[in-house]
Order: C-alpha cells, then structure tokens, then sequence
C-alpha cells in the first residue's frame, strides 16, 4: 500500500509534505503504533453495524470498508490474493470471518510484510512482498482478488488491472475500492474496461466513507497527537481525513474525489486481448 517512489507519490499528493507524511507514516506504522494502525483505510458507516470480536471493536469502520468490497461474493474455500495488504488488517479480518481456503496478502513495503509476518497467525493466511504491477504469480492462480484503497498510489495503475485480470482463474472476481478525482473518472473507466473484466457492480459509496470519518474522527485525531511528530501534524490530519481536513475529507465532502467500489469477473472463456 505504500510506495516511496517521489515521483509518484507527488502525482498523487500536491505537495513535498505529503511525500514527507507517506514515508513518516511508513516508519511509524510499521515500528511505534503497534495494533492501532493495522489498517490504514478511510473506512464505512453500515447502517446495520458488523458483529464484531472485542479485539477488532477499535477498526469497525476500516473493517466495515473491507467486509463491503470483499464480502460481495462467498469467500468460503476460495483462493484469494489481496495485493496492497499494508500492515495485514484487513487480511486478518477477511481470513478470519469471510474464510477462504488460502489468503496470499502481498505488499511492495517490506516493513509492512515484516510487521505481518511477526503479527498474525492466522490458518491459511500468509503474506509475501511484491509489486502490485507485475504479480509474481501464474496466470489464473486465484479465484478471487482483492485490493482496497491501494491503486491510488500505483504509479501506473492499468499494470496492474491487466495483472489482476491475468492471475484470476476464469469465472474469478476483482474485487475493488478507491478513490479518484472527478476529473480522473473518464481514465479510470477507459483503464478498468481495458482489462476485459465483466463489470457486475459499480457504487459510489462516498457518503458512508465520509460518515465514517466522521464517527472515527477522535481517534484519528487521537493517534495523530500520540504518534506523530508535531511538526508533521498537520500534514498528517489532511492524509488522515480528520473533521475540517481538506485533501480528503473536504473533497469527499464537496464531491470533488469520489470512493468507488467495483466487482468484476473473469470470463469463462479468458480475458479477450
């Protein structure tokens, strides 16, 4: 989920504090925070809340984004891949209350991988370093594939839609959430459709993403105060999305970024050229 390359992580925040903040983030999620940053998503409100274990209260709205974007079709006995896992989170929720067979969670951070590797201890659940836009893996490995607010900071994002679409098995699903600008809306669909992939949902899920900042607005604040260097704080309220933040929240909330979450499949007959 987190790529250090200036160049594009520039692309996708418009300023140097931003490329300051990702890389801080890094080093402070993956060595100070302990659990308390074991996901990194905007999260979502659900009308009718998640039963949840005591231990995964703290990340209901994170866990509810997830539960939303890979819950759309059943898990049970499926191979899946997540790619852009961060620090395991949501790989450790899906594993444990969605149940696939096996769960490959992948990620470009080796941090993050070491972080996981140490954290989790989970039956069929194993995490491994790569990049997103070029999947060390077979063509049609898995039956399912899944990626949650991650392609935002791909440098070339259509790599990676062809590689999810070649590692799905034929009848497989991409399962996806993220965020993009208005303007940047044309492109993402004229990239997703390249892919070949058969769109079966497409929802705007915005006003429940921004619903969540809302109700998840102390705590961010919270771990901001605790964890970050104060210098950096403001940087950081604007990537966190905190109440009265601009990059994000006051986008999602003017309607100038959208959050979008898809599921597409594979066709029986292969992905046309």
């Amino acid at each position: 989920m987190l790529r250090t390359a200036v160049g594009h992580l520039n692309r996708v925040f418009p300023s140097a504090g931003f490329v300051a903040s990702r890389r801080w983030f890094e080093y402070l999620s993956s060595r100070e925070s302990g659990e308390h940053l074991d996901f990194m998503n905007y999260g979502y409100h659900l009308p009718a809340p998640l039963d949840l274990l005591p231990k995964d209260q703290e990340h209901r709205y994170s866990i509810q984004l997830y539960h939303l974007v890979a819950s759309a079709v059943d898990l049970r006995e499926l191979a899946l891949l997540e790619v852009g896992c961060g620090r395991g989170g949501g790989a450790s929720y899906v594993c444990r209350y969605l149940r696939p067979r096996t769960l490959i969670a992948l990620d470009l951070a080796a941090s993050a991988i070491a972080y996981c590797r140490e954290h989790y201890n989970t039956p069929g659940l194993s995490f491994r370093r790569g990049d997103a836009e070029a999947l060390d893996f077979p063509d049609n490995s898995f039956d399912a594939l899944l990626n949650v607010e991650s392609s935002i900071c791909y440098e070339h994002p259509q790599r990676f839609f062809a590689e999810a679409a070649r590692v799905l098995k034929p009848g497989g699903h991409f399962l996806y959430a993220d965020i993009r600008t208005r303007q940047e809306l044309p492109a993402w669909n004229a990239q997703l459709a390249a892919t070949g992939l058969e769109k079966l949902a497409e929802e705007d899920i915005t006003a429940g993403v921004l619903a969540a900042l809302e109700l998840d607005n102390e705590r961010r604040r919270r771990l901001i105060q605790q964890y970050v260097p104060r210098l950096l704080r403001p940087t950081f309220r604007e990537f966190a999305g905190v109440r009265g933040s601009q990059f994000f929240y006051g986008a999602f909330a003017s309607g100038e970024k959208v959050y979008k979450r898809f599921l597409f499949q594979k066709p029986n007959q292969g992905v046309r050229s």
